[in-house]
């Protein structure tokens, strides 16, 4: 069963706690409309309809069509609250979509082609999705469901920032219009250590790093011999320099 862009509501007089406990034992999911230049509107919905397209993420990204009565809506889902612990719903919200006017939503990011890139053909590497969902700005006409990332040329130790992700016509991210600080990497490709993993670039990297330690402590003992050395040089010249006086003072 796909998802419904169209959902059939109905108005609702009686408000409060113990309304909503009424309305969601008899299957009801009491939710309100607001924005544009109208007045809030509170409403019911059929619970379970509401449940099964708050399983797919573009019912919280798209535009949807709200019926209420002979009255049709354009709306986005503003806030949707669950039961701490059953599969429940408890309130939604909607806000009046206005084509004039830009949205600020949340939309996630998919990641197509990881596993064909050398980062995710390689051993030892680790491919890390450090952003799944992102801001954007838009008009209703330019609102995309989803962003979209191609990692076919991911290479081992490359990584992806959030300036670089591609934005359809008319789509902006705010918070890179405020500051380039905000810029953050997407996604990661970086190897692991062979104790924390399988891999032969793991292996490889760790006995490079060995080796260069145990170069180090090479040159450490070496520069203690020769310290030594010195040391014992400069004390026999001492001890031949005391003689000769001795012999001259005989």
């Amino acid at each position: 069963m796909s998802m419904q862009s169209k959902l059939q509501a109905e108005r609702r007089e009686d408000v409060g706690k113990g309304a909503s406990r009424r309305l969601r034992r008899a299957g009801r999911l009491p939710a309100i409309v607001y924005g544009g230049e109208r007045d809030p509107v509170s409403l019911t919905l059929d619970h379970d309809i509401v449940l099964h397209n708050a399983e797919h993420e573009a019912f919280f990204s798209s535009i949807l069509e709200l019926n209420v009565g002979k009255l049709s809506q354009k709306v986005i889902v503003r806030d949707l609250q669950r039961h701490p612990f059953k599969p429940r719903l408890t309130h939604i919200d909607f806000q009046r979509v206005d084509e004039e006017h830009e949205l600020r939503l949340n939309v996630p990011i998919h990641f197509a082609n990881e596993a064909s890139s050398k980062a995710g053909r390689a051993a030892g590497v680790v491919i890390s999705h450090q952003i799944t969902e992102v801001e954007i700005s838009a008009l209703p006409k330019h609102l995309p469901e989803y962003l979209e990332v191609d990692l076919s040329g991911l290479e081992p130790g490359d990584s992806v920032m959030l300036s670089e992700v591609p934005l359809p016509e008319g789509v902006s991210i705010p918070a890179l219009d405020i500051s380039s600080d905000n810029d953050a990497p997407v996604v990661t490709a970086i190897y692991i250590r062979e104790s924390q993993g399988t891999g032969a670039l793991a292996a490889e990297a760790d006995a490079v790093l060995a080796e260069a330690e145990e170069m180090a402590a090479l040159d450490v003992d070496e520069g203690e011999v020769d310290e030594d050395a010195e040391a014992e040089g400069e004390q026999a010249e001492d001890d031949s320099d005391d003689s000769a006086s001795d012999e001259k003072k005989s």
